[in-house]
């Protein structure tokens, strides 16, 4: 087996030292930019060496980001050059403004593109999309770091892709999972043979069912997790099992709502500090939620791993016409010392909302947390105190058991 380069087989030892010189460099970075004024200014870079150390820093937002980009277009102050410097600007919704760089691999895709063995002598039939979101560009940018050739195909006009897969002859496929199954079939229809053998997917779930129809067709398809900001998170190997955290960014899983790193094989939110010089993103929360896969992969990377996406982090609910956030139950947690974990319930009785809070303590008074159940959360409601550690560990924090049929 190759592998894209010797990070991704590093030792914990040498991942630790690398990560102890890269780590304070890019905090140091992130300093020197408007965007991060306020929240690290009094941060002494030196000494955040260790994923311990970088977990005592602030959470750094999407909201946030949308916020500082209002008032400094377009990039709020987050990155290293101006608009000016860089190859492309994209836009997500939001609107949120991303920089684009032609340097190499500048999103990190290759190693994935790699992993699937795409390389030299391949063309990649790329379904993404090139108009203002970045996603066509992040997944040309992988097919140039390994020597591949792209047709940049986006979506639609199935028949025109066909003809153009057939004529050039596609051997590769980069898109949405199910968007290769479209044009499979329609090649069917029209009599076409084509000579697609991998396909590198993301932005939407690879169902195992969707994976064996591919794989029945001699495909072999694997998925990404990657973002508009961070580019390319953690992506699957021929193993299969799990993600593979990539070797330019840092994954913590937390408490939703916190900066709480949460114990391994936890359910959290999944937060990611990107060591790209252009765009120093420090504790970037995803929205997402995933927890860490104990071991090692068996292709020989040797990179922590995660379950892939199980949901999404933001949980905030309304419940008699107020919002209940998770930043507000972890403000109930920390402000009792017995207490470990708070779980807020939205059920309906007799037409009405009703919430119940569950709270992990030893301390058995239910009425002890009345009032600040109150306060915190801004409504009365049900109070059961369970005993520590019996809680559903499944990253929510918020959970909406209403329906609306």
């Amino acid at each position: 087996m190759t592998y894209f380069d010797a990070l991704e087989t590093r030792s914990a030892d040498v991942r630790a030292d690398d990560l102890a010189a890269a780590l304070p460099a890019q905090i140091a970075r992130a300093q020197a930019l408007a965007g991060y004024a306020e929240t690290l200014a009094q941060v002494d870079s030196a000494q955040i060496t260790t994923r311990e150390a970088l977990a005592t820093l602030p959470v750094l937002r999407k909201s946030d980001l949308g916020r500082a980009q209002a008032l400094a277009a377009p990039f709020g102050g987050f990155t290293t050059k101006p608009a000016t410097g860089f190859s492309h600007v994209f836009q997500s919704p939001g609107p949120i403004y991303e920089p684009s760089s032609t340097d190499p691999d500048w999103w990190r895709m290759g190693r994935f593109l790699h992993a699937v063995g795409i390389e030299a002598g391949d063309i990649v039939h790329n379904c993404f999309g090139y108009h203002l979101t970045p996603a066509g560009m992040i997944f040309e940018s992988g097919a140039r770091a390994v020597g591949a050739t792209v047709l940049p195909a986006g979506t639609g006009q199935t028949e025109l892709q066909v003809m153009a897969a057939r004529d050039i002859g596609t051997t590769a496929y980069a898109g949405t999972p199910d968007y290769l199954k479209v044009i499979l079939e329609k090649a069917d229809e029209m009599g076409v043979t084509l000579g697609i053998t991998r396909a590198v997917v993301g932005g939407g779930a690879l169902f195992p069912s969707l994976r064996e129809w591919y794989a029945a067709r001699g495909i072999t398809c694997l998925q990404c997790y990657a973002t508009a900001d961070l580019g390319n998170i953690a992506y699957e190997s021929p193993a299969a099992e799990g993600l593979i955290v990539d070797e330019g960014v840092i994954v913590e899983i937390v408490t939703p709502g916190t900066g709480d790193p949460v114990p391994e094989g936890e359910v959290g939110e999944v937060i990611v500090t990107t060591l790209n010089p252009d765009y120093p993103l420090i504790r970037f929360a995803t929205g997402d939620l995933s927890a860490v896969l104990t071991g090692q992969s068996p292709c020989g990377r040797s990179n922590m791993r995660i379950k892939g996406w199980m949901g999404r982090a933001d949980q905030t609910t309304k419940i008699k016409g107020m919002f209940v956030r998770p930043e507000q139950v972890a403000q109930l947690v920390a402000h009792h010392a017995e207490v470990t974990r708070a779980r807020v319930i939205a059920t309906r009785e007799n037409e009405q909302d009703v919430m119940t809070v569950q709270i992990e303590s030893a301390a058995p008074d239910a009425d002890a947390y009345a009032q600040s159940v109150a306060q915190l959360l801004k409504l009365k409601g049900k109070i059961e105190v369970v005993a520590p550690d019996s809680l559903p560990k499944d990253g929510l924090v918020i959970e909406d058991q209403r329906t609306y049929d």
